[in-house]
């Protein structure tokens, strides 16, 4: 199996608009990042992604293009979802699957409703839409995929893990329940805004603490902010085995 990372950033992005900190006016490529997002390469051709915020087409294309198997998708968040009128490519000939929770399904019908009507205009994106049951694993082409729940702030949202792997982002607390599910595995993506804290984001120190005691065998932080430093001055605050991720970067989880 294999994990790209499409975007590593923020719902702001990096560099932030009218921002001229120093990691927004940097000219190290590390630093760009473009919203949250991952295709896991389960086999070959067989591709599934988790979120498709306003970048997907950049990112999608800046990968090549391949082929999609299903979405799965975290949260409602404009940053996670956005970018989903651009999936349409992916449509046809039959209605792409998505993966969500049920008050996910709910905002995406609101938000493009012209993707559910029963007259559909020709052309538009059509959705094949698979509630989940949080506590419950489920299969996307016969592969076992166990829903993560943690809390953004006040809402309820998942990540999740697919054989060795765990996926989490703008998680801010995480339920005891989830740790157990996560811990010992071999490759664990959690969110770290930035160091200072934040009322619906782990920063970084809570991360860590995170990490310290799901104990994967590695761990990448996403969805960071500028508000986290420059690459080379946090890596260094980095315990052995945890590293910060990068667009583009491409890792094999056994």
């Amino acid at each position: 199996m294999k994990l790209t990372f499409l975007g590593t950033g923020t719902s702001t992005g990096v560099p932030q608009i009218g921002c001229r900190c120093e990691v927004c006016t940097s000219s190290d490529p590390r630093e760009k990042r473009l919203r949250s997002s991952v295709m896991i390469e389960v086999s070959p051709g067989r591709n599934l992604l988790i979120d498709c915020g306003p970048d997907f087409r950049e990112q999608i294309l800046r990968a090549g293009a391949p082929p999609l198997s299903a979405l799965l998708i975290t949260h409602s968040h404009y940053d996670h979802v956005g970018g989903i009128d651009d999936m349409r490519p992916y449509c046809y000939p039959s209605s792409f699957p998505v993966y969500c929770l049920a008050d996910v399904a709910r905002d995406l019908r609101e938000r493009v409703p012209y993707c559910f009507r029963k007259h559909l205009y020709p052309g538009v994106p059509t959705f094949d839409i698979h509630v989940i049951d949080p506590s419950r694993p489920f299969t996307v082409d016969g592969i076992e995929i166990t829903p993560l729940p943690v809390m953004h702030a006040r809402l309820p949202i998942i990540g999740f893990r697919i054989g060795n792997l765990a996926y989490i982002t703008d998680c801010s607390a995480m339920p005891p329940d989830t740790l157990s599910k996560i811990h010992g595995v071999d490759t664990l993506i959690i969110n770290a805004l930035r160091r200072e804290p934040h009322m619906s984001h782990m920063n970084l120190s809570q991360a860590l603490e995170v990490i310290r005691s799901a104990a994967p065998r590695r761990a990448f932080l996403t969805h960071l902010s500028h508000g986290m430093g420059l690459i080379d001055d946090t890596r260094p605050l980095l315990p052995p085995g945890v590293d910060i991720a990068t667009d583009s970067l491409t890792v094999e989880i056994p």
